[in-house]
């Protein structure tokens, strides 16, 4: 590259930086403003604009918003008050924004529940933010109904027909579209509550963290100025609205520019490229998981008959990221790093294949409450030196990446819920004594051009199917079932896929019988968190200190070649799991198995 290609590239790169950086410190979260706010004034400049395309129909944003409002209203009928929360548990759809969007005018919080969720994972989840109502669809409401003897408080229950619950649409057709008095919630500012988003975090089961309006703010003006966003773009969301990236990068973008979404309720591979080119899109938002099953569907016809001008999400991994761009021709890819209860954001600007964002030398100082520090893996810690300070890694090293708190400024760490997890994330006396930073539980590497690279997640968490497995909560239903008597959860690779896939190595008692493990634990947790793979050993394998060994089994992973042990597979398409044999082993590693 020439010498006047890079002064023009670090120019870009510089100003589009500093744009984004800009709008976030501009916002003041001891104000009175509000998301809420901002999106009430999206509205008002753009009543006309098409706010959803969803299953053939289309909804303005003067019809969005009195949804929202009759939802207000519904709110303070029930009685509930600014600061209560409510749980709102559904998959995509226009009511899913509306009905976050109508509480907010009110004060209210909502809980996004994991539309995944069943069993003791989802009434963890109602209980830990004391929800007083649990909104529904009448597809999902058995679930609430199945549980409602482990709930505490008696939340009521709503769902949209009223199938099994109160009915929610009945209730608000007799309710005013007008907006409620903005007295409702004078008295908040961006430093309350909005939103608690779950997350599994390393260990657990899922935690309740905690979105002020300011946070909600910054990311949502983080997701107009990247790409940036204008009322004239349709933004392709067909991932959960319950997480950040669809529902704060994808769904907030449009809220702030009056930008429409082309909504789907589930992503399909098959229809993706359907749904983008007959609805017009011109920004997708991906996980680096959905990229990949686009490439393994066979050729598209309207593949590369789009309007798509880039995509941003994140997770996309450097052996795929060329292939996607070529094949499908995506002018640009805007990778970002964040976490939904963290305080670092990072950007890839100038699509730099397998960055997940870029801090040059000569940015440290203004951006400089982003560090890499050195790591023990063993000890899972920061590495200190003499002076009991953290060191920050060398190039290319690999170690934790942190960030700096500042609760009145954009590096604000709201944390979760349970203020226990919450104080396991903060890392003090770092650079200097009382200072506190966030811990991002990711290794990361920085090369001398400043761009970041995720290397691992830290601990025994892993990521399949775009989700994070927390290895404990997998292991604690694995024990609730007749026979199992220990249950040792990790993650193994598989050839042609993103993150690991879920593998439980088990001792059992003569009463065991298999036939029936997969139907139970499907029952009991989200799809993705299921092991693909069981293996049976005569006895656990622990350290002299009676933790379970990981190592040698992630190792070994389910190669029958290596193991000798029986090992059982969740083979497509069959009911339960089946023995793996050595022809089953070479159909995986083909791929000729999707999974």
């Amino acid at each position: 590259m020439g010498l006047f290609s890079v002064i023009k590239r670090e120019f870009h790169f510089t100003r589009s930086l500093k744009s984004v950086m800009a709008l976030v410190k501009d916002i003041d979260p001891t104000a009175p403003i509000l998301i809420t706010d901002d999106i009430e004034a999206t509205v008002d400049r753009f009543p006309d604009n098409v706010a959803f395309h969803f299953e053939g129909d289309m909804v303005t944003y003067a019809e969005f918003e009195a949804r929202a409002n009759r939802i207000a209203h519904w709110a303070l009928a029930e009685g509930y008050r600014a600061g209560d929360a409510v749980a709102l548990f559904m998959e995509n759809a226009p009511d899913f924004v509306a009905t976050w969007f109508g509480l907010s005018k009110v004060g209210i919080v909502t809980a996004l529940i994991n539309s995944n969720l069943e069993g003791a994972g989802l009434a963890h989840c109602l209980n830990i933010v004391s929800t007083k109502a649990v909104i529904t669809s009448a597809d999902l409401a058995p679930r609430v109904s199945n549980i409602a003897g482990q709930l505490e408080g008696a939340p009521a229950l709503w769902d949209w027909d009223g199938e099994v619950g109160h009915n929610l649409n009945k209730a608000l057709e007799k309710l005013p579209d007008d907006r409620p008095d903005k007295s409702h919630r004078a008295h908040l500012t961006g430093k309350d509550l909005f939103l608690y988003v779950y997350t599994s975090g390393t260990t657990g089961l899922p935690k309740a963290a905690r979105i002020s309006h300011a946070r909600a703010r910054r990311s949502f003006r983080i997701a107009i100025s990247t790409c940036p966003l204008t009322p004239e773009d349709r933004i392709y969301v067909t991932l959960p609205l319950y997480h950040v990236t669809g529902g704060f990068i994808g769904q907030g973008g449009a809220l702030l520019s009056g930008a429409s979404v082309i909504l789907r309720r589930k992503f399909s591979a098959s229809k993706y490229w359907d749904d983008v080119t007959d609805n017009g899109a011109t920004v997708i938002v991906y996980i680096g998981e959905l990229c990949r099953y686009l490439l393994n569907q066979p050729e598209h016809p309207k593949q590369n008959a789009h309007k798509v001008r880039v995509g941003i999400g994140n997770g996309l991994r450097s052996d795929i990221w060329q292939q996607f761009v070529d094949r499908f021709e995506v002018p640009k890819l805007l990778e970002i790093y964040g976490s939904t209860e963290g305080n670092i954001f990072l950007m890839n600007f100038d699509g730099k294949i397998g960055a997940v964002g870029r801090i040059p030398k000569y940015l440290e100082k203004q951006f400089g409450d982003v560090r890499i520090v050195k790591f023990d893996i063993a000890e899972e810690q920061p590495i200190r030196g003499d002076d009991d300070f953290c060191m920050k890694a060398d190039w290319n090293e690999s170690g934790e990446l942190i960030g700096r708190i500042d609760d009145n400024g954009p590096s604000d760490f709201s944390g979760y819920q349970d203020k226990e997890a919450t104080e396991k994330k903060i890392l003090r006396n770092v650079f200097e004594k009382g200072d506190a930073w966030f811990r991002s539980g990711d290794l990361m590497s920085r090369d001398r051009s400043g761009y970041i690279y995720f290397k691992d997640r830290i601990g025994d968490t892993f990521r399949w199917k775009g989700e994070n497995v927390a290895t404990n909560e997998v292991s604690e239903v694995l024990s609730q079932y007749p026979g199992i008597k220990t249950a040792n959860v990790y993650g193994v690779e598989v050839p042609g896929t993103d993150g690991r896939a879920g593998m439980a190595s088990l001792t059992i008692a003569e009463n065991f019988d298999i036939s029936g493990l997969q139907a139970f634990l499907a029952k009991e947790m989200p799809h993705y968190a299921v092991p693909l793979f069981i293996r049976i050993e005569p006895e656990a394998q622990t350290t002299g200190t009676f933790k379970y060994r990981k190592v040698e089994l992630v190792e070994e992973g389910f190669d029958v070649a290596k193991v000798s042990d029986p090992i059982w597979f969740g083979k497509p398409g069959a009911q339960g799991y089946e023995a793996l044999t050595a022809a089953e082993h070479a159909k995986i590693l083909s791929g000729e198995y999707r999974l």
